[in-house]
């Protein structure tokens, strides 16, 4: 490691040296030997007259050069022998800088195949063969990054979600297979304004894009209907605005799920019916045979228990009549005082938060249906003698209750599926009570979740937007 990192000091070194020994030999030449004899006997040639026959003259004396001009000759020719080892030093840094130039040039216009021969030992050639090594790196880096963008392009061209990227204008900046058929007959949609695509297109996907937000739509096309999931994300790409819009054919699978879905509406329709029709079947035959025998003393317990599991279908039947009628949500200033004084009335419940200063927006009727039915929920899993609080938060923009008791909780897999429709883990139960807490809090525009307590117990949170839609629009 030493004698690479020394190479070229050794080299400078030697070649300073080597100009010292230069200037010291130039200024003897210069002041001892031979230029003051080459002067002397130039002075002499140029004096004596070449006459043989005449009588020899006393010869004139040597020239002499002083100090001065001694140096400024010294160093004359110390400058040329500079001149001259500084390019025989300096030459193969040059030729290194060249070909360094020409390699970031390369670089610079994106071909990596540039590189450098070398045929030296010291740090030009370690320097060298590691710009070498990294035009490698770089060229595998290449590759793999135009097979990968190969790939991406191959997976995004064909899935069957159509996607169009718009630049700050509106104009398509890419598209894919998918939406040039939904958008443009097949042909490509590169340049052209989304805007100016979307007037052939059906007006309730026109309205969805802009809209701006993520939503799910019915359209017709061809005469049949079909559904689709359209999002919609804005980001910047290379310090522009752009926005992504992607649009997922929804039909085939909302239709298993539709089928799923009936089905199972089919098995719990199905078993509660049988629970009450069975026990009616058979009290109506007990009744009849009571009636024949004159024993008509126990006829009003059967005609009562025939009343009363009558009434249980009718409420069951009623509650799913209800949740498939659920009306749109009608926002209304609700005050919190009279909207709590009402829920108390329905349920008990103590207040663990003070009350907000300002009053909401919300349909009333609705989000004091959906909380007696969660106050209620709480108190059956945490018994008659279980807490139940009830915390309301609201800031500008949302609006957060939440309802908390001191139950078992639930398990990850009643978690993950407590607010689908008609799951229940009550023998009695509907499985439609969570479900139209959801459906009310959606169509309110907000969110419901559900998460088990630490110290043990279940929270229900429900997020509403704290103010009006017009007014927020």
């Amino acid at each position: 490691m030493w004698r690479h990192l020394t190479t070229l000091r050794a080299r400078l070194s030697l070649l300073l040296l080597a100009a010292g020994v230069a200037g010291a030999l130039i200024f003897a030449g210069v002041t001892q030997w031979p230029l003051p004899q080459f002067l002397a006997w130039l002075h002499t040639q140029l004096t004596v007259p070449v006459d043989v026959t005449a009588v020899p003259a006393k010869a004139p004396p040597l020239p002499h050069l002083d100090i001065y001009t001694a140096l400024a000759i010294g160093l004359v020719l110390l400058l040329l022998a500079a001149i001259w080892l500084a390019g025989r030093a300096m030459a193969p840094v040059s030729r290194l800088l060249r070909a360094l130039e020409g390699a970031v040039a390369s670089y610079r216009d994106g071909d990596f195949s540039f590189s450098i021969a070398v045929d030296r030992r010291d740090e030009l050639g370690r320097l060298i063969r590691m710009h070498n090594d990294l035009g490698h790196t770089l060229r595998e880096q290449r590759q793999h990054l135009a097979q990968r963008e190969l790939l991406l392009d191959t997976v995004v061209q064909n899935t069957p979600v159509a996607l169009v990227l718009t630049d700050p204008v509106g104009r398509v900046a890419y598209a894919n297979i998918a939406s040039r058929h939904l958008f443009n007959e097949g042909r490509s949609l590169s340049g052209l304004e989304f805007a100016q695509l979307l007037l052939n297109a059906p007006k309730v996907l026109r309205q969805a894009v802009d809209s701006g937000e993520d939503t799910l739509l019915t359209v017709e096309m061809d005469g049949n209907e079909e559904t689709f999931h359209l999002s919609q994300r804005a980001f910047r790409l290379q310090g522009r605005p752009h926005r992504l819009h992607s649009f997922r054919r929804m039909t085939r699978e909302l239709s298993r799920q539709e089928v799923a879905t009936w089905k199972r509406v089919i098995r719990v329709i199905s078993h509660e019916l049988n629970n009450s029709l069975a026990p009616i079947f058979s009290l109506a035959h007990s009744g009849a045979e009571l009636a024949r025998r004159g024993d008509i003393e126990r006829l009003p317990h059967v005609f009562a228990t025939i009343g009363e599991r009558a009434r249980h279908l009718h409420g069951f039947i009623a509650g799913y009549a209800s949740f498939a009628k659920l009306p749109t949500p009608q926002p209304v200033a609700v005050a919190w005082p009279a909207f709590l004084e009402s829920l108390s009335l329905h349920c008990q419940y103590r207040l663990a938060t003070p009350l907000p200063e300002r009053p909401t927006w919300f349909d009333a009727a609705q989000i004091e249906q959906v909380l007696i039915n969660l106050i209620k929920n709480a108190h059956e899993a945490d018994g008659a003698a279980g807490e139940v609080t009830l915390s309301i938060l609201q800031n500008a923009h949302d609006l957060r209750i939440e309802v908390a008791d001191r139950g078992p909780g639930m398990s990850d897999a009643v978690l993950s599926q407590a607010l689908i429709p008609f799951y229940s883990t009550k023998r009695s139960g509907t499985g439609l009570g969570l479900a139209l807490a959801r459906e009310i809090t959606e169509a309110h525009g907000g969110r419901i979740a559900l998460a088990n307590r630490e110290a043990g117990g279940l929270r229900v949170t429900l997020l509403l937007p704290s103010t009006n839609r017009q007014e927020r629009a």
